[in-house]
């Protein structure tokens, strides 16, 4: 039995159980804290073409702005999320608020490239003390009748905030000026941060062993190493040296991680013994997958709208707010589901509706269609989602006990990540894949420059049309009708992923009798895995 000794919000706070209009007030401040995380992942992807000329910055330093940010937050989740339950939830998520606002705004007055780096890489520090935090104060603090609908609530602004945060990014960035981007967050991290010093409560763990500092830097070179490789493959290549350095590093390390994790048991980090325990490889693996999912969507969505159909970034970002108010809203609706039918036929609805979405895209999608043919997919996609991440995230944070839940929030914070940089990397490059070989079949009679300068991409052959007289149209449609199918490619590989999902959720989905009770018990990770 593990000596470890959580102690309940209620008398950490040295009152009474919060009422409802305490609860209430707690999920709005930690979804606005969330919100300004979220907010920032995808906000400065509009932005790129602006920073290059202001900050005379390569493409390359540019996405290093964009992406050293969720680098830093994905590697420092799980020991910052450990550090918050030892430390006490509100004072970590206090910290999280002050080290993330001071560097947004930093970012926001950055003159050079080079603070602008330093200042994303202090916003992922940041990010990675608020993200666990906002969850695990949920998980020990609601109780276990109001918990489903919370979750739904933190998972819909987790799903769909990011491309919210893009329109509002974009809407910016058309009207006024990219530095304006910063505004939001700040304004969300102070209003967070008020609200937090007067409604959070706060708990933590008292352990019996030492922090787990070993496993702590071994998990941070595990995931940086893995998300450095899906970040940079892509556009350094996949057989560089650096990406392969990234790649062993990475694996080195998870190894390494799980050896150690096995051979500290109680005193560990993570009780990786406990993805022995349906719920939570159930929920991780969903997770990965639908964030999955949804991040290489995006990838292929903005180049449809923009380079096939000719819209602006601002018209393009509109056109995904179906999905994520779809996916928000089903997110809401999810605990209602799981208490009439169980979470495991819950997430297999979701699930299903996801592939279901997939494939429309897939078979609906032409150059001429427009934006109708993929509409449909895009609303069933969203409400799969939603009803799939609610009790997916409730299955991953009850299979920890109520100490470890920075831990299982920052789990669940880390399985995101990784699907969003697999599933961009993936389906990104099955896009690329399917548009080069068909275009080239093409692009005959067109001239060899420019033909060359439109393999590249659908967006290169957009640019270069102009300039190639009576061939512009052919080339045109000739890239255009390309992507298409290259998105069809990619469409339906995402929809056989989810369907093999499917068959592994209805075959080893969670079961809520086997999870709900390491929370509400506080259970030791090692009889949690023998219930279950």
């Amino acid at each position: 039995m593990s000596t470890n000794q959580p102690v309940p919000a209620a008398q950490a706070g040295g009152r009474g159980a919060p009422d409802a209009r305490q609860l209430r007030m707690i999920l709005i401040t930690v979804s606005i804290a969330l919100m300004a995380v979220i907010a920032s992942v995808t906000g400065l992807n509009v932005a790129q073409t602006h920073m290059a000329v202001e900050f005379g910055a390569s493409q390359g330093t540019v996405l290093w702005i964009i992406n050293i940010y969720t680098l830093a937050l994905a590697a420092l989740l799980l020991p910052l999320g450990a550090l918050g339950d030892r430390l006490g939830r509100k004072p970590v998520l206090i910290a999280g608020l002050g080290v993330f606002g001071i560097a947004t705004v930093v970012a926001g007055l950055a003159p050079t490239a080079g603070v602008m780096l330093a200042a994303r890489v202090a916003s992922g520090v940041g990010a990675a003390m608020i993200m666990p935090i906002t969850l695990s104060v949920i998980t020990s603090t609601f109780p276990e009748e109001q918990r489903g609908k919370a979750i739904g609530v933190w998972t819909g602004i987790a799903g769909g905030g990011g491309i919210l945060g893009m329109f509002l990014s974009a809407l910016l960035v058309d009207v006024a000026d990219w530095r304006l981007l910063f505004v939001l967050p700040a304004i969300l991290v102070l209003v967070a941060l008020v609200m937090t010093s007067k409604t959070v409560p706060d708990s933590r763990e008292t352990p019996a062993h030492r922090f787990d500092t070993v496993g702590a830097l071994l998990s941070v070179i595990a995931v940086t190493g893995l998300i450095f490789v899906l970040q940079e493959g892509p556009e350094r290549g996949w057989t560089a040296p650096a990406t392969l350095t990234g790649l062993t590093a990475g694996l080195v390390a998870a190894v390494g991680f799980v050896a150690w994790e096995l051979h500290r048991r109680d005193a560990s980090l993570l009780d990786v013994r406990l993805f022995r325990e349906r719920g939570l490889s159930g929920g991780s693996i969903t997770l990965l997958v639908v964030f999955g999912v949804q991040a290489g969507i995006g990838v292929v969505l903005f180049p449809f709208f923009q380079a096939v159909l000719g819209w602006s970034g601002l018209l393009a970002t509109v056109a995904m707010m179906p999905m994520a108010v779809a996916m928000m809203a089903a997110s809401g609706l999810a605990p209602g589901a799981v208490a009439r039918i169980g979470a495991r036929s819950t997430m297999l609805v979701g699930i299903a509706l996801g592939g279901a979405g997939m494939a429309l895209m897939a078979l609906l999608v032409s150059v001429g269609g427009g934006y109708p043919s993929v509409l449909p997919g895009l609303l069933a996609m969203g409400v799969g989602m939603g009803l799939s991440m609610t009790p997916s995230t409730e299955a991953v944070t009850a299979s920890l006990p109520r100490g470890k839940q920075g831990v299982a929030s920052a789990l669940n914070d880390v399985t995101r990540e990784f699907g969003t940089a697999l599933g961009v990397a993936l389906l990104g490059a099955l896009v690329s894949a399917g548009y080069r070989d068909a275009v080239d079949d093409r692009l005959h009679g067109i001239p060899r420059s420019a033909a060359d300068i439109a393999r590249e991409g659908v967006a290169n052959a957009v640019e270069v049309a102009g300039g190639t007289g009576p061939h512009a149209p052919e080339l045109l449609h000739a890239a255009r009708q390309s992507f298409v199918d290259g998105w069809q490619q990619a469409m339906w590989a995402g929809a056989l992923l989810m369907g093999a999902l499917f068959v592994h959720i209805a075959l080893r989905g969670p079961d809520p009798k086997d999870t709900s009770s390491a929370v509400a018990d506080g259970t030791d990770s090692a009889e949690a895995v023998s219930a279950g």
